[in-house]
């Protein structure tokens, strides 16, 4: 039996984009920025450690370990960025641009798992990585525009959905994980 962490990476991916929805919708008028940065920062962290886990050790089988790894690295980069350009106060543009390129292997990847029939709901999980692709294809392009509150919450619904998207396939994963791994017994335990 592999190591599957998956169901882990999903509610941070859940997290992430609830709370960037958030941030568009109440917190980019802010004067004070700077108490989203804990918040990116927790996610960032965290996706970059179970991105890059994923990615260097290949505990899933086949290219479930792309499809999910890197993607998650990149995604933990971006919310990591964020973190520490809030938290100082930096221009947001130069992660906005990272994002440009962390979003198109997102939406590369929702199209190649959509066609490799990956995953139990090739569709869906295809368009959940398709959609988060897009908000970092966007950002930098979009970004002048966030000072438009009418876009702001255009761009927070598109998140919404997002969100919505990947807390059903975490709730899937989650489900069926805890049920297949439910007799799973470690190497070091067995015969005992």
């Amino acid at each position: 039996m592999f190591i599957d962490f998956l169901t882990l990476i999903m509610i941070n991916l859940v997290a992430g984009t609830a709370l960037l929805d958030y941030y568009l919708y109440k917190g980019f008028e802010s004067k004070d920025q700077r108490p989203f940065a804990a918040g990116f920062g927790a996610v960032g962290l965290l996706g970059v450690i179970l991105g890059l886990t994923m990615t260097f050790t290949w505990p899933l089988p086949g290219s479930y370990n792309v499809a999910f790894g890197e993607p998650t690295t990149l995604f933990g980069i971006v919310f990591l960025f964020a973190a520490v350009a809030l938290s100082q106060g930096w221009d947001l543009l130069p992660v906005a641009i990272y994002a440009f390129f962390a979003g198109v292997d997102a939406v590369l990847v929702g199209i190649r798992i959509i066609t490799l029939g990956l995953t139990k709901e090739p569709l869906f999980s295809g368009i959940g990585f398709m959609m988060a692709g897009l908000g970092g294809v966007l950002a930098a392009p979009a970004y002048s525009l966030l000072k438009n509150r009418v876009f702001r919450l255009v761009a927070a619904i598109a998140l919404l959905v997002t969100a919505l998207i990947w807390a059903f396939t975490f709730y899937n994963s989650l489900w069926g994980h805890l049920a297949s791994f439910a007799n799973w017994v470690p190497a070091t335990m067995v015969g005992k």
